[in-house]
């Protein structure tokens, strides 16, 4: 299949398999950028729509069997696909939603879609169970299988090797980027678009699998109950869906977005931009919040063309200091976490860390701990330490973390475990289990660098950790006023000789 619109480099044919060009339509089996806006899997559907004059099925699925399925992230995800029902609704395209109702019922469903297809479009996505299923499911299908990058500004497979640190990555994109950012995604890929229509889903196909209708979608919770998942880990006050995520950058770009700076780093306020579950369940493109960003800078991509490329945070951009460390974390941060797992399969095994990090912790493996906790322990706050108590509460009551926050969070499930490994367990697993945004290239990133990845060795070399950086509760209440995030997930009164 030739491209016309979507970069190649974000093209990557997972099968032998020929088109069929006796098929009935083009399915564009949407996994992982669940949005219509800025997605260049629907863009590349529609492309191979208009080659082979063929209807559009856009399929996207929730199974119940994957690991930390559970009532919070599967109504974040419910609320994304009754926005998508709505808007491909006045589409030209066919949107076909559908929700097991219990484990393994849809089995066998992607295939009977695929006997009658020309091709089978998908999301490219590195990270959790999606890389290993494309692999096992595309030699099965009978037709073309092509998976499409859209994850970030910069394709995943433009740089050719794994980048040990933000500053060595940053000054590759400083070269590289400016080329890609004119490949930016349409807005609206159908907009204008005239496909041939869909008479109709193979009744057999609908009868077997029933799609979820609207009205069930806006009463999630009727649905969740119903669900073989976990139930104690309940739905967030965030809303989930493309709307909502739109709503959260506007707001950040118009209130939180002048402070953000002065008061990115302190846990009573909340200035960051909360987009990060969005961005992993695929509601919203990096290239939609760039784009914004930039007609807020009155900016253009020119503006970087000549800049030498210097690997600085700051300066290269050309925008506000504000929009600078904003885009450091947009980009350079969260990308260089898609650098690594597309890469490497064990992306979250201890085995990746870099071996200096490695060597250092296996020479404290063996140092005493003063306190030693369980999984259970931390996981329901049972440690001396009131602040680690707040932030691990705020985790499992929000489904998030402030960012600061959850930098001691893993430091000190290091302290306090058995041993390096056995806090890497915890880590992603509490992580996981709780956050929306977990299970992610991004949050996996956050997690290891707490045990070395992307980092240095650091001095003086202490117990535990030897050369890896150390935090405390003690440093970080004497950094910034944690009183208020105390009182607010603390339930108790900051006593100093909680603090380790």
């Amino acid at each position: 299949m030739s491209s016309i619109n979507v970069p190649e480099i974000r093209l990557r044919r997972l099968n032998k398999h020929p088109i069929n060009t006796n098929g009935d339509y083009v399915l564009y089996w949407m996994i992982a950028n669940r949005r219509m806006d800025y997605n260049f899997s629907l863009q590349r559907a529609v492309e191979v729509c208009e080659q082979l004059n063929k209807p559009l099925l856009v399929f996207e699925a929730l199974r119940c069997g994957y690991k930390w399925a559970c009532d919070r992230i599967h109504q974040f995800v419910l609320e994304g696909m009754s926005v998508n029902q709505e808007r491909f609704k006045d589409s030209t395209a066919t949107y076909y939603c559908y929700v097991e109702p219990e484990l393994d019922h849809g089995k066998g469903l992607l295939e009977a879609l695929a006997k009658t297809a020309c091709a089978i479009i998908t999301d490219d996505f590195p990270c959790f169970f999606i890389p290993k299923m494309l692999r096992q499911v595309a030699p099965r299908l009978p037709v073309v299988v092509e998976a499409v990058d859209s994850n970030g500004l910069l394709p995943m497979r433009a740089a050719p090797q794994i980048y040990p640190t933000a500053y060595a990555f940053r000054r590759f994109l400083h070269n590289e980027l400016p080329e890609y950012l004119r490949d930016k995604p349409q807005a609206n890929p159908l907009a204008g678009k005239k496909l041939p229509n869909l008479k109709n889903i193979p009744s057999e196909i609908r009868a077997r699998w029933k799609p979820i209708s609207a009205k069930s979608l806006q009463t999630t919770s009727k649905i969740l109950t119903k669900l073989p998942i976990d139930h104690e880990v309940g739905s967030v006050a965030f809303e989930g869906g493309a709307v909502a995520a739109k709503r959260a950058l506007t707001s950040f770009l118009s209130k939180q977005f002048d402070h953000y700076i002065e008061q990115r780093n302190l846990p009573e306020e909340e200035v960051t931009s909360g987009l990060s579950p969005y961005l992993h369940f695929g509601h919203i493109s990096a290239h939609h919040i760039f784009n914004q960003i930039i007609k807020q800078e009155e900016w253009s991509v020119e503006q970087v063309c000549d800049q030498k490329a210097t690997g600085k945070r700051a300066g290269w951009w050309g925008m506000s200091e504000t929009a600078e460390a904003y885009l450091d974390q947009l980009i350079t941060w969260r990308e260089l976490g898609y650098n690594m797992c597309w890469q490497r399969e064990d992306y979250d095994q201890y085995e990746s860390l870099p071996d200096w990090a490695q060597t250092t912790l296996e020479n404290h493996a063996r140092d005493p701990r003063e306190y030693c906790y369980t999984l259970e322990e931390f996981e329901k706050s049972k440690t001396h330490d009131a602040l680690w108590n707040a932030a691990q509460m705020q985790l499992v009551t929000e489904g998030r973390m402030h960012n600061y926050m959850r930098m001691l969070w893993g430091k000190k499930i290091i302290h306090w475990s058995e041993s390096p490994q056995e806090a890497l367990k915890i880590m992603i697993h509490l992580n996981n289990k709780y956050a929306v945004d977990g299970r992610n290239p991004n949050s996996y990133s956050g997690i290891f660098w707490c045990l070395g990845r992307y980092d240095r060795a650091w001095g003086p070399e202490r117990p535990i950790f030897g050369k890896i950086r150390y935090m405390s509760s003690k440093n970080t209440a004497r950094k910034f006023s944690v009183d208020g995030y105390l009182e607010r997930y603390g339930n108790q009164k900051r006593q100093n000789s909680l603090f380790d």
